[in-house]
């Protein structure tokens, strides 16, 4: 009998937050209109999921009364909603961030062997890509007894504390470890990795093994393994991950199931063929999305 599962949406969980306001921008960015409606919409994040005016004022950094009138009519587009007093953010902006190609092509690939990977091994399933010195969660899926915190999709975690993060890293250019170590490390356990020596010799131990396990790094009491996934040759696409109380995952018990869809995932991204190869000149457009130029490499 199948394990109930549940695909989960923009739920709860800890993204990496930070209080915005006006002085944390460029002040070209607060000139426009635009720029003003990116800082009310900024404002929001998982602990200020319903904001009043003056809140919205205070996070923003915007004048009062351009808040105001720009609130008004982001809630006239759907991209902010009313809640009595306070504004929260829309429909319109799930419906747009669901027409990301490159969120969609992977999630769409990736989803039928999370599933598998499920029912498999039981446990809470991650498939993450890197934005910047961040890893952002893409897709989750768990089971009843899976881990219903501390990521979410469209959430954030640093890159090298979490084990989808540093598989990521491990195949990334050294460009992505010299920002990360530039960046600064924070912890968020008392086992969370803080040395740039110690970091170094567990991402050349995972580009060797094509695998990472991080154990109870962003929370105590839970470990995760992961496998990098790739769409070409050498273009990373993302990673995949199984999480799990650390008294109840045994590794070496999942790694074959993780390993398989991983490649499994990989597989499905290969044979989505680039238009512009030159080595497939007459290859139906219809087949693919221009999209996934950008995952193979081929530079169109």
């Amino acid at each position: 009998m199948a394990a109930p599962q549940q695909s989960v949406g923009f739920g709860s969980v800890l993204p990496i937050a930070s209080e915005t306001t006006a002085a944390s921008q460029p002040a070209g960015e607060l000139s426009s209109v635009l720029g003003k409606s990116r800082m009310i919409l900024d404002a929001f994040d998982t602990d200020h999921s319903d904001l009043s005016l003056t809140e919205l004022t205070r996070r923003s950094g915007v004048a009062k009364a351009t808040v105001h009138r720009l609130a008004g009519e982001l809630v006239e587009w759907g991209l902010l909603e009313r809640a009595g007093t306070k504004y929260r953010l829309g429909l319109r902006l799930f419906e747009l961030g669901q027409l990301v190609p490159r969120q969609r092509i992977l999630r769409d690939a990736a989803l039928p062997y999370m599933e598998d990977l499920l029912l498999a091994t039981q446990e809470t399933v991650h498939f993450a890509v890197r934005d910047g010195i961040d890893v952002l969660y893409i897709e989750k899926i768990i089971g009843h007894r899976g881990l219903n915190q501390q990521s979410r999709v469209a959430g954030r975690l640093p890159l090298y504390c979490t084990a989808t993060g540093k598989i990521i890293l491990a195949f990334s250019p050294q460009s992505v470890f010299d920002e990360v170590v530039e960046q600064g490390f924070t912890a968020l356990t008392s086992r969370t990795t803080m040395s740039v020596s110690v970091l170094r010799q567990q991402l050349e131990r995972m580009r060797k093994e094509q695998l990472a396990v991080e154990v109870e790094e962003t929370r105590l009491g839970y470990m995760s393994v992961a496998v990098p996934v790739f769409s070409g040759p050498r273009t990373l696409a993302g990673a995949l991950s199984v999480t799990a109380p650390t008294a109840r995952l045994n590794v070496s018990r999942i790694t074959g199931a993780l390993r398989t869809a991983g490649v499994g995932i990989t597989r499905k991204l290969h044979a989505m063929k680039c238009t512009h190869s030159p080595s497939d000149p007459l290859a139906l457009r219809t087949i693919c999305s221009p999209v996934m130029c950008s995952f193979n490499g081929c530079g169109k």
